[in-house]
């Protein structure tokens, strides 16, 4: 509820200037404004028009205090202005003062008056200018029915006056605020250039991916599935590694017909079918211990419900670390674990991890050479990226014997911490 106050709560006047000096200019204005109309207006109202001191004052403060609210509320301290003043003219009908003083409004009346009228051109818009304009007007015509003097055109100066402040004011707040929408519209079409550079881009990656990479990975897939027929006398073990490779590289080609998919539509929100999770890590490992040596898997134990998205996250962490092993310490000896720890809160709400733990020794004597000597180092960012996103922890960096270590820990009942 305060915040909805606060977003209607009406704003000073120049409060969104970006120079300091120009936000405080109102106010300053308003208080020396006061400071001087008002012992000023006294004065001459007691002096030149023969007013007693006391009404004098009293009428004084009438005029000259709402210039002070103007500067939030500009349209409530005309009101109150224009109803002190109405009553000062009428009051001056019972003193005797000369013809070639201004009535019905002195000159420091006239003074607040214009400046009231400038601040409301500030503020407020066309039409609620047009009335306040045909308000005094008519005011003031009306009242010089009632001039103890021969009325002139001196006495509609009031009238005047106001009509150029507040066209004056006017038409500066709409060519300021046609200066932020001006603003607003560059911004809003550099947001949008933006954005469409970025579909751009993601449309050049997503070619680029399908004529390269998905080419390569589809003649993978032939030769791999036309081996055994191609080649004579294949013994057994060579037959289930072919087999083997083109399970592999058709897997690889539906994962990047879903991500092309991705780069291509703008409004993708996400994969529409099942998406791998602990039940395929074993798989995984298989194919990686036939690419590339010895690898130990420690499956979860019990009926353990993995949610989805974790599911995918420990996944992804598992493929990302022994595709690093391949490439990096072929023939290195490694294992693999999932387990469950943590026990549940009190509240009912899950506080259990699942643990992803990858761990490769040293390579062999004598090393294979590795298919990348220098990584990237984006592996290990899209970990972190993936187990930050689940509001779980990383530990991944290299082992006193010369092997690797990638240890996450993904809650079970994570939520989405972007």
């Amino acid at each position: 509820m305060t915040s909805v106050k606060e977003a209607h709560r009406p704003r000073p006047l120049l409060a969104g200037a970006s120079r300091r000096w120009v936000r405080l200019l109102p106010r300053v204005t308003a208080a020396v404004l006061c400071v001087v109309l008002l012992p000023g207006t006294s004065v001459v109202l007691t002096t030149a028009y023969g007013l007693g001191g006391g009404v004098a004052s009293a009428l004084a403060a009438a005029q000259t205090v709402p210039l002070l609210i103007a500067v939030v509320h500009p349209l409530r301290a005309w009101y109150a202005v224009l109803a002190a003043d109405v009553a000062g003219a009428l009051v001056l009908l019972t003193a005797d003062f000369p013809q070639r003083l201004l009535w019905p409004f002195p000159p420091t009346v006239t003074v607040g008056f214009v400046a009231l009228c400038l601040a409301l051109g500030l503020r407020e818009r066309r039409r609620t200018l047009l009335l306040v304009w045909l308000a005094t007007a008519v005011t003031n015509v009306t009242l010089l029915f009632f001039s103890p003097h021969d009325a002139g055109s001196r006495d509609l100066l009031l009238t005047g006056l106001s009509g150029v402040a507040l066209l004056l004011a006017g038409a500066l707040r709409e060519r300021a605020e046609a200066q932020r929408r001006l603003v607003e519209q560059e911004t809003v079409s550099e947001t949008e250039r933006a954005r469409r550079t970025l579909l751009e881009e993601r449309a050049r990656i997503a070619r680029e991916l399908h004529d390269v990479v998905a080419h390569h990975m589809s003649v993978i897939t032939v030769q791999a599935d036309t081996a055994p027929y191609r080649l004579e006398r294949l013994p057994p073990d060579a037959r289930e590694e072919f087999t083997s490779i083109a399970s592999t590289a058709r897997a690889s080609l539906g994962e990047m017909r879903r991500l092309l998919g991705v780069l291509r539509d703008e409004d993708a929100r996400g994969e529409r079918v099942p998406q791998p999770g602990p039940d395929r890590i074993g798989r995984l490992v298989e194919a990686t211990a036939r690419a590339h040596g010895p690898v130990e898997f420690l499956p979860l134990d019990g009926d353990a419900e993995i949610p989805e998205a974790v599911g995918l996250s420990a996944y992804r962490i598992v493929q990302e670390a022994l595709a690093n092993v391949v490439r990096h310490a072929p023939g290195a000896p490694t294992r693999v674990s999932l387990s469950v720890t943590g026990p549940d809160a009190p509240d009912g709400e899950s506080g259990a991890e699942l643990t992803v733990l990858v761990v490769n020794g040293p390579p062999p004597e004598p090393p294979a050479v590795p298919l990348e000597p220098s990584g990237t180092g984006h592996g290990l960012v899209g970990m972190r990226e993936r187990v930050r996103l689940l509001g779980g922890g990383l530990d991944a960096g290299p082992l006193p014997d010369g092997g690797f270590r990638v240890a996450a820990r993904l809650p079970l009942n994570a939520k989405d911490h972007t």
